[in-house]
């Protein structure tokens, strides 16, 4: 059974810096991209940051470019969102999908998929930032 786990959101000031954890399983990791959402209260889900397990492309949001980094473990099936300077808009539920790469981009120029096309998501992981 294909199954992906979030983990370390967590209550953090305002201005620290954090890494979240996708770990993946049941399915063959390398031939999927993985990208994480978000989704503050009262707001629609939107996409952070993808990474192409294959090639190692990635993809970061307007909010998260030049604050965040993404990479891969893949030996562990792991893929690690490490955020910096967080500011309390940063708060929501961080959530990982999983897609197969053969799928084609909704967008080929920012290489982003269509968030209907994701084959696998988390539940999710809460990061809250105090200001």
């Amino acid at each position: 059974e294909a199954q992906l786990v979030e983990s370390g959101g967590n209550l953090v000031q305002a201005g620290r810096s954090l890494i979240l954890s996708c770990s993946a399983s049941g399915f063959a990791f390398d031939g999927f991209a993985i990208a994480w959402f978000r989704q503050a209260p009262e707001k629609e889900r939107e996409g952070v940051s993808n990474i192409n397990i294959q090639d190692g492309s990635t993809w970061f949001a307007d909010s998260a470019f030049g604050r965040a980094t993404i990479a891969t473990d893949t030996a562990r099936g792991t893929v690690y969102l490490s955020m910096n300077n967080l500011k309390p808009e940063d708060t929501a539920i961080y959530s990982c999908a999983a897609i197969n790469v053969d799928k084609p981009y909704s967008d080929y120029a920012l290489r982003v998929y269509e968030e209907d096309e994701y084959d696998y998501w988390g539940r999710g992981t809460q990061l809250t930032v105090s200001s």
